[in-house]
């Protein structure tokens, strides 16, 4: 799986080829193979820049390997909203190999060369703890020192966020994070970073992928001896200090008095979340041990899918704080761009514990920036907060209260909220949030950072715990404050060029067809943020939609704020539902509220999953 392009091996005769090809074309006529996976290994057999993979892409074909091939050929990879990521196998347009990563990096060298006069060119590149990756990090390096670029590179596991500064810090051109964040064991990709330190967004990231595509020769030099040269520079000590003194920034005065566990899921979070907080005061750290070795098969998650989002990851850590009297539990995903956490319902560690969703952590310390910013004077007219359409709106709510601004209509990906730093003005931005476990603070980087989260959210919590009060009883005082928001997610499954045919049918049938009711609650309008078209289910009529074009359908269910997002993942083989459940402030009982609540997205739940059904069967 994990194997990289075979060398050394004789070359197939003519022969040999035409007969491969006879074999892939019969294939596809049985369909064994889609028309798309025969196309790309026709290209793959006939073109001579493939010429390396085409004996181990032949014993697939004479082994009848359909569905590896399927998988592997069905597609190009594209770029989605973290970069090109995917399954990792030794041949194929659809994987993650010598050859598609090779060309993500030749292709953006050329496009870097054309684009930008000055030279020399700089380009910056880290990698975490995943299969492969110090590899493909040095692969990608040798291409673009190849193409005349300076590389600095960080010589050890290190978090997305640095490389995201390092690219600031060194004001580099691009970067290069050799990451597939939380996917699957079995996956890797390239996360492609601009000259901001944010990740590419149009039009560069369709003008790159078109570079991708046409490159023919990927140029390359040795590793060890552009590093001999100085070609590629060791930095990751400097990347290191300048981001404790960054993020360090952001210790406000306060109680450090708390016990806290903390899980790198076998990622990088260990080399930059203990450092961090260390730094800031708090001493009572405890690593979990299950989690702490760096290793890509994340043996000791459940899953083995190290993703902060999923409840399960903090079951056995909770066990463990509940017994040794800890009062926060932080996790971080494999490249430490994401942080869950966990907390006991009450002053009592011993007793039952919270895990916190995306939105619940964001809304939290989006109050406790804002907060901290008002006390330090730093709060101006100017100051804004921001977060994505599929963000709780408990957070705009909050930065209203404070008399700040909050920009929310953008589309998932935090390169999004990165563009609008930069657009609005980094010295009154506040606070940058995503339901996806994502959050942000500062100018030092352009991408979410899992351990500035982890400082902010241990801050928080030592704060409340010094005054008698939880995390929990926190959340309540929003939730009284400003409503009960409840917010769930469902992800359907669709692997495969089926799953991607079944992905297109879904979102054709919302925008044709969408479902008249949801539980007990109407649909009244559908906003499809392809057309740009908002309609009214009612009365039939339709408006322009003031928004970011992205192939999203938001269903409008009353009230203030009830609403469903269906969407196909950028990352995954998936679409995922995102459902919003909101009741005004009012003196009932939060508990009954929140059941309410509950109950309805339930129903919505099970009204979307019979009305795929159809949609799959029909």
């Amino acid at each position: 799986m994990t194997s990289s392009a075979p060398s050394g091996s004789t070359a197939p005769s003519d022969d040999s080829i035409s007969n491969w090809l006879k074999i892939a074309e019969l294939a596809c006529l049985e369909k064994k193979i889609t028309e798309g996976a025969l196309e790309n290994i026709r290209q793959w057999l006939i073109q001579p820049r493939y010429q390396v993979y085409r004996t181990i892409l032949g014993q697939h074909l004479e082994g009848g390997r359909w569905k590896e091939l399927d998988d592997a050929f069905w597609t190009i990879i594209p770029f989605g909203t973290g970069g090109r990521r995917g399954r990792m196998y030794p041949i194929g347009s659809n994987a993650i190999n010598d050859r598609t990563i090779g060309e993500s990096a030749q292709g953006l060298a050329e496009y870097v060369l054309e684009k930008v006069s000055e030279r020399p060119l700089r380009c910056a590149i880290a990698y975490d703890t995943r299969h492969r990756s110090r590899h493909f990090a040095e692969l990608c390096a040798s291409i673009l020192v190849s193409n005349g670029f300076q590389v600095y590179f960080l010589d050890d596991y290190r978090a997305t966020p640095q490389l995201s500064q390092a690219v600031r810090m060194f004001q580099c051109h691009c970067g290069i994070m050799v990451t597939a964040s939380h996917n699957p064991p079995s996956d890797n990709a390239v996360k492609v970073y601009w000259s901001t330190g944010g990740q590419i967004v149009p039009p560069d990231d369709a003008a790159i992928i078109d570079r991708v595509m046409q490159v023919d020769e990927i140029q390359s030099v040795d590793f060890s001896q552009a590093g001999a040269d100085g070609k590629v520079m060791m930095v990751t000590e400097q990347v290191d200090a300048a981001y404790l003194k960054a993020a360090g920034e952001f210790a406000f005065p306060g109680s450090r008095n708390l016990k806290l566990l903390y899980s790198p899921l076998h990622g990088v979070g260990s080399f930059a979340v203990p450092p961090l907080l260390r730094q800031a005061g708090f001493e009572q750290i405890e690593m979990f041990g299950p989690h702490a070795e760096p290793n890509g098969d994340f043996p000791n998650v459940p899953g083995h899918v190290s993703n902060p989002e999923n409840p399960p990851v903090f079951e056995a850590m909770i066990a463990q704080a509940q017994h040794q009297g800890h009062r926060l539990i932080l996790a971080t995903d494999p490249d430490c761009d994401r942080m869950g956490c966990a907390a006991p319902e009450t002053m009592d560690t011993a007793g039952p514990w919270r895990i916190f969703n995306g939105n619940e952590i964001g809304a939290l310390l989006a109050d406790f920036m804002l907060r901290k910013f008002q006390e330090l004077g730093k709060l101006t007219r100017s100051s804004y907060v921001i977060k994505t359409l599929v963000t709780t709106d408990l957070t705009r709510k909050i930065a209203e209260a404070y008399h700040a601004r909050c920009e929310g209509n953008i589309h998932v990906g935090f390169k999004w909220i990165a563009q609008l730093i930069d657009a609005h003005g980094p010295d009154a931005f506040v606070f940058g949030t995503e339901e996806s476990h994502g959050y942000l603070v500062g100018q030092y980087a352009r991408d979410k950072d899992g351990a500035v989260a982890c400082l902010l959210m241990a801050q928080l919590a030592a704060d409340l715990a010094a005054h008698g009060r939880s995390l929990c009883d926190q959340l309540d005082a929003l939730h009284r404050q400003h409503g009960v928001h409840l917010e769930d997610l469902l992800n359907v499954q669709m692997e495969g060029s089926e799953g991607m045919a079944l992905m297109k049918k879904v979102m054709a049938a919302f925008r044709a067809s969408p479902p008249k009711q949801l539980g007990d609650s109407p649909v009244l309008e559908m906003k499809d943020y392809q057309s740009l078209q908002t309609l009214n289910l009612a009365s039939r009529q339709s408006q322009s939609l003031d928004a970011p074009k992205s192939n999203m359908v938001m269903l409008d269910l009353g009230g203030s704020g009830n609403a469903v997002a269906v969407r196909p993942s950028g990352t995954e083989p998936k679409v995922k539902f995102y459902f919003f459940g909101v009741l005004p402030p009012s003196n009932a009982d939060l508990a009954s509220n929140r059941q309410q609540l509950r109950n309805r997205i339930d129903s919505w739940k099970q009204s979307l999953k019979d009305y795929i059904q159809q949609v799959i069967q029909g």
